[in-house]
């Protein structure tokens, strides 16, 4: 595999190497009211725009077929829902005994506690040919 067929297949990891980097040059690009607005920029139009986008290419035959892996759809949730913030729990006990912050130890625990971002789950599911539909799913069951 060639360097340019390998950058064409890695586009979406290295887009987003080059905008930490670019964040990093110029924080005040991206803070709240800065010029990109990611206030309203990120929270509306951005994840708006990525589930209209991978809603355009789902077929509804696949989506009602996704609807039928029940017991999928159980693991996933009881794996994202359930076991990742027990396992998450179970290593901030570990933490505690560190020096490690208390305030630190928190914050993990509630990030460890949140499903993943909806936007990023599209767009890497995408990016990996995973089975769009069934995320689709799995979001909606998420978010209501």
């Amino acid at each position: 595999m060639g360097l340019l067929e390998r950058l064409r297949k890695e586009w979406f990891i290295l887009g987003i190497v080059l905008v930490i980097a670019v964040a990093r040059l110029e924080p005040a690009v991206g803070v709240k009211g800065g010029p990109l607005k990611p206030e309203i920029t990120i929270t509306y139009i951005a994840v708006s725009a990525i589930f209209f986008n991978s809603g355009l290419s789902l077929k509804t035959e696949e989506l009602t077929s996704a609807l039928m892996h029940v017991k999928l759809h159980l693991f996933v949730q009881i794996f994202t829902l359930v076991f990742f913030p027990t396992a998450i729990w179970l290593f901030l006990q570990l933490l505690s005994i560190t020096p490690i912050n208390e305030w630190l130890l928190k914050g993990l625990q509630t990030v460890g506690c949140m499903p993943p971002p909806v936007s990023s789950a599209v767009i890497l599911t995408k990016a990996v040919g995973g089975n769009e539909e069934i995320l689709h799913v799995h979001m909606w069951i998420i978010v209501c």
